[in-house]
């Protein structure tokens, strides 16, 4: 079983939803009417931090799934978690300035790039074996 991954995987989803309520509360804050996307910097930083967020949800869970499924779960989960960690302050650095979003950025993609090969490599090297 993998329920260390699962774990990671709600909390990662849990991020995700997170993000989402703070472009609702950044709405009211700066006045941007739906559907509106733009209009108020403050407002675009946190929308941007919500998209980038669900742009990369597709590249990491496969990503820590395969890893948990080919290599471990406890490792999967941690490197989820560090993804977690990254993604969370991505979003509150991208809130205050676009140059503040770069370490949570460069944390949950280096946990994603780790996953991704580890996963990759796992597959080619059972494929190669037979």
């Amino acid at each position: 079983m993998y329920h260390l991954t699962a774990l990671v995987s709600l909390l990662a989803i849990l991020v995700y939803f997170y993000s989402s309520v703070r472009v609702s509360q950044a709405r009211g804050k700066f006045g941007v009417k739906l559907p509106a996307i733009s209009g108020n910097p403050d407002f675009e930083r946190v929308f941007r931090a919500q998209m980038n967020t669900l742009e990369w949800l597709p590249i990491f869970l496969p990503s820590l799934w395969l890893f948990a499924i080919y290599i471990s779960d406890g490792i999967a989960a941690a490197l989820g978690l560090v993804w977690v960690i990254g993604r969370i302050l991505y979003i509150f650095g991208y809130a205050k300035s676009v140059p503040q979003r770069s370490p949570g950025f460069a944390t949950q993609a280096l946990a994603t790039i780790a996953l991704w090969a580890g996963a990759f490599g796992a597959i080619v090297w059972r494929l190669v074996q037979g």
